[in-house]
């Protein structure tokens, strides 16, 4: 069953958090799906720019709806992760997205304000939940790199304004994450009494934590124990951090990083074990029990297993 973003939020808010999972391939797409059925969980699947750009959106929306009738007592929203108008404009149009993401946290805020009105105004009008952005995350996702000079933290005196001036559903908000391996410096973790103070000032309102994985100290060892060559500096966010943000209103994390070292440690541990290879379906058939193992845990570690309930 596909809900929109703001449905699955209504009932999660301060209770537990769901897992927004940016997919590329059939077998990311199939394990989720699975993992969900078997745990029982509301979550999120993603698309991103760049994924659309790599497989079509047609054969992104073509996999998701395929695994849904595979799974059919999953409960999901399909979000457009990281969007611009252009994405959002054919994402809409094209009918499969109940959620998208305008992202204009680059901009002067009162251009912020602007470009996520006219993407609300938009997307509304197809009954499609819209979240947005305040505050800049450093790091890398796909083919978007900001340096830490360009970051910032979301300024808390700011939410309230901009929320009620776009009239978004969700808001996307930097305090201390960033995209890609490298999460956090030093003993630099989430910034919570940030947190606090913007749930103190949009009291009941959904906040999303982006750059969300926990980046494995123990996946990092054995990619680089089968050649690879990843920092071992690499921090991500806590478990301990996440169960502190849920009851703050973080009602989504998004997770990439953490599924992407999964694909690198399996594919890298099964040629390396079994050289004379070469069938993609192997390791493919690994990968997809890897990863629901991972999704299982995750389910569990945001509360959020056993909740599908709430929605039918």
């Amino acid at each position: 069953m596909i809900l929109t973003t703001q449905q699955l939020f209504q009932k999660c808010y301060g209770r537990y958090a769901l897992a927004a999972v940016n997919v590329f391939f059939m077998e990311e797409v199939l394990a989720l799906f699975s993992a969900a059925q078997k745990a029982r969980s509301p979550f999120i699947v993603q698309t991103t720019p760049f994924a659309r750009d790599y497989a079509q959106p047609e054969m992104l929306l073509a996999m998701i709806d395929a695994a849904s009738r595979i799974y059919p007592e999953t409960v999901y929203a399909v979000h457009l992760d990281h969007g611009y108008e252009n994405h959002i404009v054919r994402a809409v149009a094209s009918g499969g997205y109940s959620s998208v993401m305008i992202d204009a946290s680059h901009d002067p805020y009162a251009q912020n304000v602007e470009r996520t009105k006219s993407m609300v105004e938009l997307a509304h009008a197809k009954g499609i939940s819209v979240e947005a952005e305040l505050g800049v995350l450093a790091g890398v996702e796909d083919d978007l790199t900001v340096g830490a000079s360009q970051s910032f933290y979301t300024d808390p005196q700011q939410v309230a304004d901009f929320v009620s001036a776009t009239h978004c559903d969700s808001l996307a908000v930097a305090v201390g994450t960033s995209h890609g391996a490298y999460k956090f410096s030093g003993k630099q973790g989430l910034q919570l009494q940030i947190l606090k103070d913007i749930q103190t000032r949009l009291p009941g309102f959904p906040l999303v934590l982006h750059g969300g994985s926990q980046v494995d100290a123990q996946v990092i060892a054995r990619i680089n124990a089968a050649g690879g060559n990843l920092g071992t500096e690499a921090r991500g966010v806590q478990e301990q951090e996440i169960r502190a943000a849920i009851p703050l209103g973080v009602c989504k994390i998004n997770i990439a990083t953490d599924t992407r070292l999964l694909w690198t440690m399996v594919t890298r541990e099964f040629f390396q074990n079994k050289p004379e290879e070469f069938a993609p379906t192997t390791p493919g058939r690994t990968l997809m029990e890897t990863y629901e193992d991972f999704m299982l845990r995750k389910f569990d570690l945001l509360g959020s297993s056993g909740k599908v309930i709430e929605y039918i």
